[in-house]
């Protein structure tokens, strides 16, 4: 009995690097899981509202493989990717760069949650420590991504394809931002990473933001930065308001010529929601002066 315990206090141990591996993986695989779960939600749920527009629809075009093609293609727009429209009057392919920015409202929400949910962080102070903030984001953006590739290969032979430079750009910012949001306020919005973040800023924003109240003056900062953007955003929805007044007729006999059939017109009604946000930047843009 005593020989066996000698062995087994002698039996070499895993080398450091393997015991990160084997204590970060769970969390990793879970962060992984979250990821792709956010992205086929939101999705999905474009989806839903496509293929119940087409089965609805009076004079469909294209079977259901067009309709979730047609979906996949919305989503990556509402990523900020930028589509090319092949099937055209001209033949010529066109662009489609105008990203509706309330399609990112619903993606951008279940990435925020998929990351705080990827941290495991436990309200009681007791509790088990969270995930390390990079292995949850890392989890969560990976698995975002990769359910992202998958629709832009999927959508590619569509009539709506996306433009992989954008792809490549836009898809990986819009996941790591919301993500990283999320696991920042997991952890409970610790000033650290704010501070290791402090070297890389130009020498004047770095001179402002030193000294012993500079997170004070952040704080103040950010807030009325945050107050102006929302005035402003406002006062933009509030002039596109007053002109569909004024302008109440015009836009009703266009609202019925753009499509025939109640399916299309709700169809393009909902377009129009989705591009409320876009009307209240422009209509701020124009009060201002660029036009």
């Amino acid at each position: 009995m005593a020989g066996v315990t000698l062995m087994t206090d002698r039996r070499p141990s895993l080398p450091p690097l393997l015991h990160g591996m084997r204590d970060r993986s769970p969390g990793l695989g879970a962060g992984l899981l979250g990821g792709a779960v956010a992205a086929a939600l939101g999705l999905g749920s474009l989806a839903v509202l496509v293929l119940a527009l087409w089965i609805s629809s009076p004079y469909p075009d294209s079977g259901p493989d067009g309709a979730l093609h047609v979906a996949a293609a919305l989503w990556l727009l509402g990523h900020g990717v930028e589509l090319v429209r092949t099937d055209t009057l001209s033949g010529v392919p066109q662009p489609v760069g105008v990203s509706p920015l309330l399609l990112l409202a619903l993606p951008m929400w279940l990435l925020h949650r998929a990351a705080r949910d990827a941290t495991d962080a436990s309200p009681e102070p007791d509790g088990p420590p969270p995930v390390p903030a990079r292995t949850a984001w890392t989890g969560v953006v990976l698995g975002y991504l990769g359910v992202g590739t998958a629709a832009a290969l999927y959508c590619s032979g569509g009539e709506l394809r996306p433009h992989w430079g954008w792809v490549t750009v836009c898809l990986p910012v819009a996941a790591a931002v919301p993500a990283a949001a999320g696991v920042w306020t997991a952890h409970g919005c610790p000033r650290g990473p704010l501070r290791r973040l402090l070297p890389r800023l130009p020498r004047p924003v770095r001179a402002l933001l030193s000294g012993p109240d500079a997170w004070a003056r952040l704080t103040a900062a950010v807030r009325a930065a945050a107050a102006g953007t929302a005035v402003l955003a406002g006062g933009g929805a509030l002039l596109v308001g007053v002109s569909l007044v004024l302008h109440g007729d015009v836009a009703r006999a266009s609202f019925l010529q753009l499509t025939a059939g109640w399916t299309g017109r709700f169809a393009v009604l909902l377009l129009g929601i989705a591009l409320i946000p876009n009307a209240a930047v422009w209509s701020a843009s124009y009060a201002l002066g660029p036009g």
